[in-house]
């Protein structure tokens, strides 16, 4: 066994501190990873907290995991020491079911394993995630980086950034269509960069004028803010397709009266139930209201290539591992632009 230096949560609310856990010796199929950075997702506060009831305790949170290959196992084809290389949210899935023979790991309908606080074989019987300084995983999980994209920027796109990636590409968002990107944090961000790139008509949907401002720069070409109903009303019944980052629950209504007839707004930030939804909105204007999580392994190393193509990294501020617990209470005040990514190399 493999005994690396960590972070870990021991209890509800209690602070992330150093730890010591062990990772499984690197199997036939298995790549270790030396991480050399690793992105904070607001997921790993609810995880942190057991907000959602279901955290195993010690947890070691962080799913946006970047560094170098330093083993492989001898039936490892893809990859080599000194590659770059990116895990995210999965690091297996039953891979039989419907849904992972079409590429959809992140749907398993066996339930996926998570890159942290998943019941697994390995050391410690859950398995543990980027708050760390090495990592072993299979590579079929396992991501390539383009050779043109380098520094922190790389690791949120392995949750945020896929995570609005995969709803823009299922609803074939392109050139000719509006779309509307609802709040602009570490989600709402990468849905503007990724919405303009891929030719669509993008307008950031905030509260704020200063949010605004920032969004135009991230390239959004128009805003409308939320905060005053009446610039809300006017664009009822334009958008084509609407990607709801809104991280809390919220009255959906003035935001479903913005899409065209047969126009979908998807939610990517509240995962909790949503009080305040009219079917009557949906009726009468046959709209869709839709869900969309991160994305299977083949579609996110589509999103790297195609980030690779186009230059597109995320907006991050680096920390060392002991700021993290700052980090969280800055993260729920929502004082970042707009991700924290951890240096692991302040843990060696």
């Amino acid at each position: 066994m493999n005994n690396i230096s960590a972070y870990s949560a021991s209890g509800p609310k209690a602070r992330v501190a150093p730890c010591t856990i062990e990772r499984r010796p690197t199997g036939p199929t298995d790549i270790q990873i030396a991480i050399e950075h690793c992105g904070v997702c607001h997921t790993d506060i609810h995880f942190v907290n057991n907000d959602w009831g279901m955290t195993n305790y010690p947890v070691v949170p962080g799913h946006e995991i970047v560094g170098r290959v330093t083993e492989v196992g001898h039936e490892v084809k893809n990859f080599k020491a000194g590659d770059l290389a990116a895990i995210g949210c999965l690091v297996d899935s039953c891979g039989v079911c419907n849904n992972c023979e079409k590429g959809l790991e992140q749907y398993c309908l066996n339930g996926f394993t998570a890159t942290y606080n998943s019941a697994s074989a390995d050391p410690g019987g859950f398995t543990y995630g980027g708050y760390s300084t090495s990592v072993v995983a299979k590579e079929s999980f396992v991501l390539r980086v383009p050779n043109s994209l380098s520094g922190p920027g790389i690791a949120p796109l392995l949750c945020a950034g896929i995570t609005t990636y995969s709803p823009l590409k299922n609803w074939e968002i392109g050139p000719g269509q509006k779309v509307g990107v609802i709040g602009l944090g570490g989600l709402g961000h990468m849905g503007i960069k990724f919405s303009h790139a891929l030719g669509a008509h993008t307008t950031m949907i905030t509260t704020s004028e200063e949010k605004g401002n920032d969004a135009r720069l991230l390239g959004a070409d128009d805003v409308v803010l939320s905060s005053d109903p009446a610039a809300l009303a006017k664009e009822n019944g334009s958008f084509d397709f609407l990607l709801n980052t809104i991280p809390v629950n919220h009255d959906l209504t003035p935001y479903l009266e913005l899409l065209k007839t047969n126009g979908t707004m998807c939610v990517v930030g509240a995962v909790e139930p949503l009080s305040q939804v009219n079917a009557a909105q949906l009726i009468f204007g046959r709209r869709s209201l839709a869900g969309s999580l991160i994305g299977g392994i083949a579609e996110t190393q589509e999103m790297l290539d195609f980030c690779g193509e186009k230059n597109i990294l995320s907006e991050v501020e680096v920390i060392r591992m002991d700021e993290i617990n700052e980090a969280y209470k800055r993260m729920e005040k929502s004082q970042v632009k707009y991700r924290f990514v951890i240096d692991l190399a302040s843990l060696n």
